[in-house]
């Protein structure tokens, strides 16, 4: 049975990775800075800030996926905390390999998560590819350099893979449910001119990717995990209330109005351009949830049953 390490285990996404992994049959364990234990997984304690890690989890992990990072969008972005965004995932990163120096025979395959983000908080015509150069703002640099500690693993021969992810659909957390809350009052609304993209993947896709990541040993790189359908701001709010059985009465949240309340942190709601799924696509991976409204439907669906 093959072992996968994650870091960020007791996240949106890692706790549902979790479940999938160990239904596949393989053992999981986490890494974990608060010791907070996770059912089925075996806990191994670290802290990147402190460059404290028990060694022991690396040397075991014929795979790991790194899904560690403070939460880009739960504070302002004071210079403190752009700080803390960045070092919570290149630090953290370094750490897990200097671990696995000292360890370096059994590890097969080191998959890092990433983000959208990697191509700006703008809004273009232009549909990015992992081809695409990072931006030079806040969210490009931030990722390139998440990114780059990945690279440290693929230059000692690991098979390195790179999941850049757009904004994950989960009822409970994230985007979708902050947008669940007001149109339950018919007071949701598009947000600046609602003309921005909101590259998207729905929660069940995004853990079979990482799934894939691991079992497919072809895959290599960086690859975006979001679904193939492009919708703008504008849409997708609309496309909520239609599933929900809401009217949209109010207008558009003003942009000014987002920056007086986000500050620079604004441009992530603001702005946003369409990503290509392509390249996941062309590796054999089939989106069980390609379109927008099927997958909203699932997701409420099942809030609603459970």
């Amino acid at each position: 049975m093959e072992t996968v390490l994650i870091t960020g285990g007791t996240g949106l996404i890692g706790r549902n990775l979790i479940k999938m992994l160990t239904g596949n049959g393989y053992a999981v364990s986490i890494l974990s800075t608060s010791g907070k234990k996770v059912a089925g997984c075996r806990t191994y304690s670290w802290n990147p800030a402190s460059g404290i890690i028990d060694e022991k989890a690396v040397a075991d992990a014929d795979h790991i996926i790194h899904l560690a990072g403070a939460n880009i969008g739960a504070k302002k972005w004071t210079t403190a905390r752009k700080k803390e965004i960045v070092n919570s995932r290149v630090k953290s990163g370094e750490l897990l390999f200097e671990a696995f120096q000292k360890h370096p025979g059994k590890l097969k395959t080191f998959i890092t998560a990433s983000a959208t983000g990697y191509y700006g908080a703008i809004t273009s015509e232009k549909i990015f590819t992992e081809d695409s150069s990072p931006a030079g703002d806040f969210l490009g640099e931030t990722c390139r350099r998440w990114e780059e500690t990945a690279d440290l693993f693929k230059k000692a021969g690991t098979r390195t893979v790179k999941i850049r992810t757009g904004m994950v659909l989960d009822s409970n957390e994230g985007a979708l449910a902050r947008l669940l809350m007001p149109m339950k009052l018919h007071i949701g609304s598009a947000l600046g001119n609602g003309a921005q993209y909101m590259p998207w993947i729905h929660l069940d896709d995004i853990c079979r990717i990482y799934l894939k990541a691991i079992e497919d040993s072809t895959l290599e790189g960086a690859y975006n995990a979001v679904a193939p359908q492009h919708v703008t701001n504008e849409e997708f709010t609309s496309t909520v209330a239609q599933v929900t059985g809401r009217t949209l009465w109010f207008p558009k949240v003003p942009a000014f109005a987002l920056k007086a309340m986000f500050g620079e942190m604004a441009a992530i709601i603001l702005e946003g351009s369409r990503v290509s799924s392509e390249k996941i696509i062309k590796a054999g991976f089939s989106f069980r949830f390609p379109e927008l409204k099927p997958a909203l439907e699932n997701i409420l669906r099942y809030k609603a049953e459970n």
